[in-house]
Protein backbone atom coordinates (compact mmCIF):
# COMPACT_ATOMS: atom_id res chain seq x y z
CA UNK A 1 0.00 0.00 0.00
CA UNK A 2 2.28 2.63 1.35
CA UNK A 3 2.80 3.98 -3.07
CA UNK A 4 0.88 2.54 -1.87
CA UNK A 5 3.37 3.50 -3.32
CA UNK A 6 1.60 0.98 -0.84
CA UNK A 7 0.62 1.03 -3.61
CA UNK A 8 3.54 0.04 -1.15
CA UNK A 9 0.83 1.28 -0.65
CA UNK A 10 2.63 1.25 -0.87
CA UNK A 11 5.81 -2.15 -3.37
CA UNK A 12 7.60 -3.05 -5.69
CA UNK A 13 7.63 -0.18 -3.87
CA UNK A 14 5.22 -0.91 -6.57
CA UNK A 15 7.84 -1.66 -5.22
CA UNK A 16 5.45 -4.29 -5.92
CA UNK A 17 5.60 -4.26 -2.11
CA UNK A 18 1.93 -4.99 -1.39
CA UNK A 19 1.52 -7.08 -4.55
CA UNK A 20 4.27 -9.60 -3.90
CA UNK A 21 3.20 -9.90 -0.27
CA UNK A 22 -0.41 -10.44 -1.34
CA UNK A 23 0.75 -13.19 -3.69
CA UNK A 24 2.59 -14.92 -0.88
CA UNK A 25 -0.45 -14.81 1.36
CA UNK A 26 -2.71 -16.04 -1.41
CA UNK A 27 -0.43 -18.92 -2.29
CA UNK A 28 -0.14 -19.85 1.35
CA UNK A 29 -3.92 -19.90 1.54
CA UNK A 30 -4.08 -22.16 -1.50
CA UNK A 31 -1.56 -24.43 0.13
CA UNK A 32 -3.73 -24.75 3.23
CA UNK A 33 -6.76 -25.38 1.06
CA UNK A 34 -5.04 -28.38 -0.53
CA UNK A 35 -3.77 -29.84 2.73
CA UNK A 36 -4.93 -33.35 3.68
CA UNK A 37 -5.07 -35.09 7.05
CA UNK A 38 -1.56 -36.05 8.05
CA UNK A 39 -0.40 -39.52 7.07
CA UNK A 40 3.00 -41.14 6.91
CA UNK A 41 3.25 -40.33 3.22
CA UNK A 42 2.00 -36.74 3.63
CA UNK A 43 4.79 -35.93 6.06
CA UNK A 44 7.20 -36.35 3.14
CA UNK A 45 5.37 -33.83 0.96
CA UNK A 46 7.29 -30.56 0.65
CA UNK A 47 6.00 -27.11 -0.30
CA UNK A 48 7.92 -24.13 -1.64
CA UNK A 49 6.61 -20.63 -2.34
CA UNK A 50 8.74 -18.31 -4.43
CA UNK A 51 9.60 -16.89 -7.82
CA UNK A 52 10.67 -18.78 -10.93
CA UNK A 53 14.31 -17.99 -11.78
CA UNK A 54 14.53 -19.97 -14.99
CA UNK A 55 12.78 -22.77 -16.84
CA UNK A 56 13.91 -25.95 -18.56
CA UNK A 57 12.04 -28.46 -20.67
CA UNK A 58 11.01 -30.65 -17.73
CA UNK A 59 11.87 -28.54 -14.67
CA UNK A 60 11.85 -25.05 -13.19
CA UNK A 61 14.30 -23.37 -10.84
CA UNK A 62 12.51 -21.58 -8.02
CA UNK A 63 13.94 -19.02 -5.60
CA UNK A 64 11.90 -19.57 -2.43
CA UNK A 65 11.01 -16.64 -0.19
CA UNK A 66 13.05 -18.36 2.52
CA UNK A 67 16.19 -18.15 0.35
CA UNK A 68 18.30 -20.51 -1.71
CA UNK A 69 17.18 -22.28 -4.87
CA UNK A 70 15.07 -25.36 -5.51
CA UNK A 71 14.70 -27.34 -8.73
CA UNK A 72 11.15 -28.56 -9.29
CA UNK A 73 10.96 -31.42 -11.77
CA UNK A 74 7.80 -31.59 -13.86
CA UNK A 75 6.22 -34.85 -14.98
CA UNK A 76 3.31 -35.35 -17.41
CA UNK A 77 1.13 -36.00 -14.36
CA UNK A 78 2.10 -32.73 -12.62
CA UNK A 79 -0.95 -30.51 -12.21
CA UNK A 80 -0.17 -26.91 -13.18
CA UNK A 81 -2.89 -24.39 -12.34
CA UNK A 82 -3.02 -20.65 -12.93
CA UNK A 83 -4.89 -18.50 -10.41
CA UNK A 84 -5.46 -14.73 -10.26
CA UNK A 85 -3.58 -12.78 -7.55
CA UNK A 86 -5.55 -12.56 -4.32
CA UNK A 87 -7.42 -15.86 -4.64
CA UNK A 88 -7.66 -18.01 -1.51
CA UNK A 89 -8.90 -21.20 -3.16
CA UNK A 90 -8.86 -22.94 -6.52
CA UNK A 91 -12.37 -22.07 -7.69
CA UNK A 92 -11.06 -19.76 -10.40
CA UNK A 93 -7.97 -21.80 -11.26
CA UNK A 94 -7.40 -22.86 -14.87
CA UNK A 95 -4.91 -25.40 -16.28
CA UNK A 96 -1.65 -23.96 -17.60
CA UNK A 97 0.76 -25.72 -20.01
CA UNK A 98 4.25 -26.22 -18.61
CA UNK A 99 5.75 -24.24 -21.49
CA UNK A 100 3.83 -21.18 -20.31
CA UNK A 101 5.77 -21.02 -17.05
CA UNK A 102 8.12 -18.03 -17.23
CA UNK A 103 10.84 -16.40 -15.08
CA UNK A 104 9.26 -13.91 -12.70
CA UNK A 105 6.07 -15.93 -12.18
CA UNK A 106 5.12 -16.57 -8.56
CA UNK A 107 4.56 -20.24 -7.77
CA UNK A 108 3.66 -22.65 -5.02
CA UNK A 109 5.23 -26.04 -5.67
CA UNK A 110 3.99 -29.13 -3.83
CA UNK A 111 5.64 -32.50 -4.18
CA UNK A 112 8.16 -35.07 -2.97
CA UNK A 113 11.40 -33.52 -1.73
CA UNK A 114 14.81 -35.04 -2.41
CA UNK A 115 16.97 -36.20 0.47
CA UNK A 116 19.18 -33.10 0.23
CA UNK A 117 16.19 -30.74 0.07
CA UNK A 118 17.43 -29.06 -3.11
CA UNK A 119 14.80 -30.47 -5.46
CA UNK A 120 11.14 -31.40 -5.51
CA UNK A 121 9.36 -33.90 -7.75
CA UNK A 122 6.35 -31.66 -8.33
CA UNK A 123 2.88 -33.11 -7.86
CA UNK A 124 1.25 -29.70 -8.32
CA UNK A 125 2.32 -26.17 -9.25
CA UNK A 126 0.05 -23.22 -8.47
CA UNK A 127 1.02 -20.19 -10.58
CA UNK A 128 0.41 -16.46 -10.43
CA UNK A 129 1.67 -14.99 -13.68
CA UNK A 130 4.00 -12.01 -13.52
CA UNK A 131 1.73 -10.07 -15.87
CA UNK A 132 -1.27 -10.68 -13.59
CA UNK A 133 0.75 -9.48 -10.60
CA UNK A 134 1.82 -6.34 -12.48
CA UNK A 135 -1.77 -5.57 -13.43
CA UNK A 136 -2.91 -6.04 -9.84
CA UNK A 137 -0.04 -3.87 -8.66
CA UNK A 138 -1.12 -1.08 -10.99
CA UNK A 139 -4.70 -1.40 -9.81
CA UNK A 140 -3.57 -1.26 -6.19
CA UNK A 141 -1.49 1.84 -6.87
CA UNK A 142 -4.36 3.62 -8.57
CA UNK A 143 -6.77 2.64 -5.81
CA UNK A 144 -4.44 3.98 -3.11
CA UNK A 145 -4.26 7.26 -5.02
CA UNK A 146 -8.02 7.47 -5.43
CA UNK A 147 -9.12 6.28 -2.01
CA UNK A 148 -6.04 6.80 0.14
CA UNK A 149 -5.21 9.45 2.73
CA UNK A 150 -2.06 10.04 4.73
CA UNK A 151 -0.63 12.23 7.42
CA UNK A 152 0.86 12.48 10.88
CA UNK A 153 -0.99 10.78 13.70
CA UNK A 154 -2.24 13.36 16.19
CA UNK A 155 -4.50 11.15 18.34
CA UNK A 156 -5.43 7.49 18.78
CA UNK A 157 -8.65 6.20 20.36
CA UNK A 158 -8.26 2.39 20.58
CA UNK A 159 -11.59 1.98 22.34
CA UNK A 160 -13.49 3.46 19.39
CA UNK A 161 -10.99 2.27 16.79
CA UNK A 162 -10.39 5.82 15.53
CA UNK A 163 -7.12 7.49 14.56
CA UNK A 164 -6.87 11.21 13.86
CA UNK A 165 -4.25 12.30 11.36
CA UNK A 166 -3.08 15.74 10.30
CA UNK A 167 -2.77 15.92 6.53
CA UNK A 168 -1.62 18.62 4.15
CA UNK A 169 0.97 19.62 1.60
CA UNK A 170 2.18 23.13 0.86
CA UNK A 171 -0.95 24.73 2.23
CA UNK A 172 -2.85 24.53 5.49
CA UNK A 173 -3.21 21.16 7.18
CA UNK A 174 -6.52 19.55 8.10
CA UNK A 175 -7.57 16.70 10.37
CA UNK A 176 -8.96 13.41 9.08
CA UNK A 177 -10.65 10.84 11.34
CA UNK A 178 -9.68 7.32 10.24
CA UNK A 179 -12.18 4.75 11.51
CA UNK A 180 -11.23 1.07 11.76
CA UNK A 181 -13.41 -2.02 11.86
CA UNK A 182 -12.80 -5.67 12.71
CA UNK A 183 -11.92 -6.30 9.07
CA UNK A 184 -9.38 -3.45 8.78
CA UNK A 185 -5.88 -4.74 8.02
CA UNK A 186 -3.24 -2.85 10.03
CA UNK A 187 0.46 -3.12 9.22
CA UNK A 188 3.54 -1.41 10.60
CA UNK A 189 7.05 -0.80 9.30
CA UNK A 190 9.92 -2.57 11.00
CA UNK A 191 12.06 -0.10 13.04
CA UNK A 192 15.23 -0.45 10.96
CA UNK A 193 13.72 -1.32 7.60
CA UNK A 194 13.36 0.87 4.52
CA UNK A 195 11.30 -1.77 2.73
CA UNK A 196 7.58 -1.58 2.47
CA UNK A 197 7.61 -5.37 2.16
CA UNK A 198 8.91 -5.64 5.72
CA UNK A 199 5.81 -4.10 7.28
CA UNK A 200 4.11 -6.62 9.58
CA UNK A 201 0.58 -7.13 10.80
CA UNK A 202 0.26 -5.02 13.93
CA UNK A 203 -2.48 -4.18 16.46
CA UNK A 204 -4.00 -0.73 16.53
CA UNK A 205 -2.48 0.08 19.92
CA UNK A 206 0.99 0.11 18.34
CA UNK A 207 0.14 3.36 16.53
CA UNK A 208 1.25 6.44 18.47
CA UNK A 209 0.94 10.23 18.04
CA UNK A 210 3.74 11.46 15.80
CA UNK A 211 3.72 8.31 13.66
CA UNK A 212 3.14 8.52 9.94
CA UNK A 213 0.10 6.70 8.64
CA UNK A 214 -1.58 5.91 5.37
CA UNK A 215 -5.05 4.45 5.04
CA UNK A 216 -7.20 3.30 2.17
CA UNK A 217 -10.96 3.05 2.30
CA UNK A 218 -14.23 4.95 1.88
CA UNK A 219 -14.29 8.69 2.58
CA UNK A 220 -17.26 10.80 3.57
CA UNK A 221 -18.31 13.58 1.14
CA UNK A 222 -16.15 16.33 2.66
CA UNK A 223 -13.11 14.09 3.15
CA UNK A 224 -12.94 14.63 6.91
CA UNK A 225 -13.51 10.96 7.72
CA UNK A 226 -12.47 7.64 6.23
CA UNK A 227 -13.54 4.09 7.04
CA UNK A 228 -10.33 2.15 6.50
CA UNK A 229 -9.89 -1.17 4.74
CA UNK A 230 -6.10 -1.05 5.14
CA UNK A 231 -3.71 0.94 7.29
CA UNK A 232 0.07 1.09 7.25
CA UNK A 233 2.00 3.08 9.83
CA UNK A 234 5.55 3.69 10.93
CA UNK A 235 7.84 5.84 12.97
CA UNK A 236 10.32 7.69 10.81
CA UNK A 237 12.79 10.50 11.20
CA UNK A 238 13.25 13.72 9.26
CA UNK A 239 16.69 15.23 8.68
CA UNK A 240 17.47 18.50 6.91
CA UNK A 241 20.77 20.32 6.47
CA UNK A 242 24.04 20.60 4.59
CA UNK A 243 26.29 17.67 3.76
CA UNK A 244 29.58 18.01 5.64
CA UNK A 245 31.27 14.83 4.36
CA UNK A 246 30.72 12.05 1.82
CA UNK A 247 32.29 8.58 1.94
CA UNK A 248 31.50 6.80 -1.31
CA UNK A 249 33.44 3.70 -0.24
CA UNK A 250 31.04 3.05 2.62
CA UNK A 251 28.00 4.65 0.93
CA UNK A 252 27.54 7.16 3.73
CA UNK A 253 27.35 10.90 4.19
CA UNK A 254 27.40 13.15 7.22
CA UNK A 255 24.70 15.81 7.43
CA UNK A 256 24.60 18.78 9.82
CA UNK A 257 20.99 18.30 10.86
CA UNK A 258 19.21 21.60 11.48
CA UNK A 259 16.25 19.73 13.01
CA UNK A 260 18.08 17.57 15.54
CA UNK A 261 20.91 20.12 15.97
CA UNK A 262 23.58 17.43 15.63
CA UNK A 263 25.59 15.73 12.88
CA UNK A 264 24.08 12.51 11.54
CA UNK A 265 25.72 9.75 9.52
CA UNK A 266 23.31 8.73 6.76
CA UNK A 267 23.70 5.35 5.08
CA UNK A 268 22.55 5.03 1.47
CA UNK A 269 21.37 1.51 0.63
CA UNK A 270 20.20 -0.10 -2.60
CA UNK A 271 16.63 0.61 -1.47
CA UNK A 272 17.23 4.31 -0.75
CA UNK A 273 15.57 6.72 -3.20
CA UNK A 274 17.66 9.80 -4.09
CA UNK A 275 16.15 12.68 -6.08
CA UNK A 276 17.29 16.16 -7.05
CA UNK A 277 14.77 18.99 -7.23
CA UNK A 278 15.26 21.34 -10.23
CA UNK A 279 16.22 24.84 -9.07
CA UNK A 280 13.25 26.55 -10.70
CA UNK A 281 10.81 24.27 -8.87
CA UNK A 282 12.63 24.69 -5.56
CA UNK A 283 12.27 28.46 -5.94
CA UNK A 284 8.57 28.19 -6.81
CA UNK A 285 7.93 25.97 -3.80
CA UNK A 286 9.83 28.43 -1.61
CA UNK A 287 7.64 31.28 -2.85
CA UNK A 288 4.53 29.21 -2.10
CA UNK A 289 5.73 28.45 1.41
CA UNK A 290 6.51 32.11 2.04
CA UNK A 291 3.05 33.07 0.81
CA UNK A 292 1.41 30.53 3.11
CA UNK A 293 3.49 31.74 6.04
CA UNK A 294 2.39 35.28 5.36
CA UNK A 295 -1.25 34.39 4.92
CA UNK A 296 -1.87 31.99 7.79
CA UNK A 297 1.39 32.25 9.67
CA UNK A 298 3.62 29.25 9.66
CA UNK A 299 3.03 29.06 13.38
CA UNK A 300 2.26 25.58 14.49
CA UNK A 301 -0.35 24.92 11.84
CA UNK A 302 1.87 22.39 10.10
CA UNK A 303 3.15 19.07 11.30
CA UNK A 304 5.98 18.93 13.82
CA UNK A 305 9.34 19.59 12.24
CA UNK A 306 10.82 16.38 13.64
CA UNK A 307 8.78 14.05 11.46
CA UNK A 308 7.67 13.77 7.86
CA UNK A 309 4.07 13.85 6.71
CA UNK A 310 2.64 11.13 4.59
CA UNK A 311 1.79 13.09 1.50
CA UNK A 312 0.78 10.79 -1.30
CA UNK A 313 1.50 8.04 -3.75
CA UNK A 314 4.06 7.80 -6.51
CA UNK A 315 3.72 10.10 -9.41
CA UNK A 316 1.56 9.30 -12.34
CA UNK A 317 1.18 10.85 -15.78
CA UNK A 318 -0.75 14.05 -16.09
CA UNK A 319 0.17 15.46 -12.70
CA UNK A 320 -0.52 19.17 -12.38
CA UNK A 321 2.90 19.60 -10.87
CA UNK A 322 4.37 18.87 -14.28
CA UNK A 323 2.89 22.21 -15.29
CA UNK A 324 4.05 24.17 -12.29
CA UNK A 325 5.24 23.63 -8.74
CA UNK A 326 2.64 25.31 -6.54
CA UNK A 327 -0.37 23.71 -8.15
CA UNK A 328 -3.23 22.96 -5.80
CA UNK A 329 -4.22 19.52 -4.71
CA UNK A 330 -6.02 17.36 -7.22
CA UNK A 331 -9.47 17.03 -5.69
CA UNK A 332 -9.40 14.47 -2.89
CA UNK A 333 -6.25 12.83 -4.24
CA UNK A 334 -2.73 13.13 -2.89
CA UNK A 335 -0.88 16.44 -3.18
CA UNK A 336 0.36 17.15 -6.69
CA UNK A 337 3.81 17.96 -5.30
CA UNK A 338 4.22 14.37 -4.19
CA UNK A 339 3.35 13.15 -7.67
CA UNK A 340 5.85 15.55 -9.19
CA UNK A 341 8.61 14.39 -6.86
CA UNK A 342 7.86 10.79 -7.74
CA UNK A 343 8.41 11.56 -11.42
CA UNK A 344 11.89 12.97 -10.90
CA UNK A 345 14.74 10.74 -12.17
CA UNK A 346 16.76 8.87 -9.59
CA UNK A 347 20.18 10.19 -8.63
CA UNK A 348 23.06 8.62 -6.72
CA UNK A 349 25.53 9.38 -3.96
CA UNK A 350 28.08 10.29 -6.64
CA UNK A 351 25.81 13.16 -7.74
CA UNK A 352 26.07 14.84 -4.33
CA UNK A 353 28.82 17.14 -3.08
CA UNK A 354 29.98 18.50 0.23
CA UNK A 355 27.91 21.60 1.03
CA UNK A 356 24.76 20.42 -0.79
CA UNK A 357 21.59 20.97 1.22
CA UNK A 358 19.34 17.92 1.53
CA UNK A 359 16.11 16.77 3.14
CA UNK A 360 15.94 13.13 4.22
CA UNK A 361 13.35 10.72 5.52
CA UNK A 362 15.08 7.86 7.33
CA UNK A 363 14.52 4.96 9.64
CA UNK A 364 14.56 5.79 13.34
CA UNK A 365 17.35 3.31 13.97
CA UNK A 366 18.74 2.23 17.29
CA UNK A 367 21.57 4.78 17.14
CA UNK A 368 20.44 8.41 16.88
CA UNK A 369 23.73 9.30 15.20
CA UNK A 370 23.42 6.79 12.35
CA UNK A 371 20.39 6.23 10.13
CA UNK A 372 19.52 4.65 6.78
CA UNK A 373 17.96 6.93 4.16
CA UNK A 374 14.58 6.00 2.77
CA UNK A 375 14.21 9.08 0.60
CA UNK A 376 16.64 11.95 0.01
CA UNK A 377 15.88 15.15 -1.83
CA UNK A 378 18.66 17.55 -2.82
CA UNK A 379 18.47 21.02 -4.34
CA UNK A 380 16.26 22.20 -1.48
CA UNK A 381 18.20 25.17 -0.07
CA UNK A 382 15.56 27.75 -1.16
CA UNK A 383 12.86 25.68 0.54
CA UNK A 384 14.64 25.37 3.87
CA UNK A 385 15.48 29.06 3.77
CA UNK A 386 11.82 29.94 3.17
CA UNK A 387 10.31 27.70 5.84
CA UNK A 388 12.90 25.90 7.95
CA UNK A 389 10.37 24.90 10.59
CA UNK A 390 8.07 22.88 8.37
CA UNK A 391 9.46 22.38 4.86
CA UNK A 392 10.96 18.95 5.37
CA UNK A 393 7.98 17.65 7.31
CA UNK A 394 5.46 18.67 4.66
CA UNK A 395 7.30 17.78 1.48
CA UNK A 396 8.76 14.33 1.99
CA UNK A 397 7.14 10.99 2.62
CA UNK A 398 8.75 7.56 2.74
CA UNK A 399 5.95 6.22 0.57
CA UNK A 400 5.87 8.98 -2.01
CA UNK A 401 9.41 8.79 -3.38
CA UNK A 402 10.06 5.21 -2.56
CA UNK A 403 8.53 2.21 -4.18
CA UNK A 404 6.65 0.18 -1.61
CA UNK A 405 5.95 -3.35 -2.69
CA UNK A 406 2.50 -2.87 -3.53
CA UNK A 407 2.07 0.26 -1.50
CA UNK A 408 3.75 -0.85 -2.16
CA UNK A 409 2.91 -2.03 -1.68
CA UNK A 410 3.67 -3.46 3.51
CA UNK A 411 2.45 -6.82 4.00
CA UNK A 412 3.12 -10.15 5.48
Amino acid sequence: MLDLDMAQFFQRRTDAALIVAAAVLSLAGLCRAQAKPATTRDTQVARAVGTIKNTQRDSITVVPDSGGEITATLAPSTKILRVPPGEKDLKNAVPLPAQDLKPGDRVLVRGQASADGHSIAALAVIVMKQGDLSAKQQHEREDWQKRGVGGLVSAVDPANGTITISSGGLGATHDIAVHTTKSTVCRRYAPNSVKFDDAKLSPLDQIKPGDQLRARGTRNPDGSELTAEEIVSGSFRNIAGAISAIDTASNTMTVKDTIGKAPVVVKVSADSQLKKLPQEFAQRIALRLKANAGGNGDQGGGPPSSTASMGGAPAGPGSQMSRGAGAPQNGNGPPDLQRFLGRLPNSSLADLQKGDVVMIVSTQGEDAGTVTAITLLSGVEPILTAAPSRAASTLLSPWSLGAPSGEGEAAQ
